[in-house]
């Protein structure tokens, strides 16, 4: 079982900075204590340094990140607001025929409502879906 926590970083930022990423190690703490075997892809603990890439670096790792993202089993997108970078994740997940859940307010922007298979209205309500083992479902479903 692999999940790719796709999420807001910089999303609307003007600034070099990224927004807080504590949200990534809830869920995959969540999804570590409910499904041991999980394979947890995170691009924020993969690449933390990343806004102070070169732009080839940049590149490379935007299109790797994207398309790990098409190769998990399940994509959890983290959208409190939007961000260009997990959109393109969503849809490269969506195009690959992985499931994909949205947590967000955003339920009536067009990108979620065609890429998302479920969509949650924020942590919480993904951290009880963990809890509950639904997610554990749809990945054993899934495979």
């Amino acid at each position: 079982m692999h999940v790719f926590i796709a999420g807001l970083m910089q999303g609307s930022r003007q600034d070099h900075l990224i927004d807080g990423q504590d949200y990534r190690e809830r869920i995959a703490m969540a999804l570590r204590s409910h499904l041991p075997e999980v394979k947890i892809s995170d691009p924020y603990a993969m690449h933390p340094n990343s806004v102070d890439y070169d732009p080839d670096l940049v590149q490379e790792t935007f299109i790797s990140m994207t398309a790990l993202a098409g190769e998990a089993d399940l994509t959890i997108a983290y959208l409190p607001q939007a961000s260009m970078g997990t959109a393109i994740e969503m849809w490269t997940a969506y195009h690959a025929g992985r499931y994909v859940i949205a947590v967000t307010p955003l339920a009536h922007n067009w990108v979620i409502k065609v890429t998302a298979d479920e969509v949650l209205p924020d942590l919480d309500a993904l951290l009880e879906w963990i809890e509950s083992g639904r997610i554990a479902r749809i990945l054993s479903e899934g495979s």
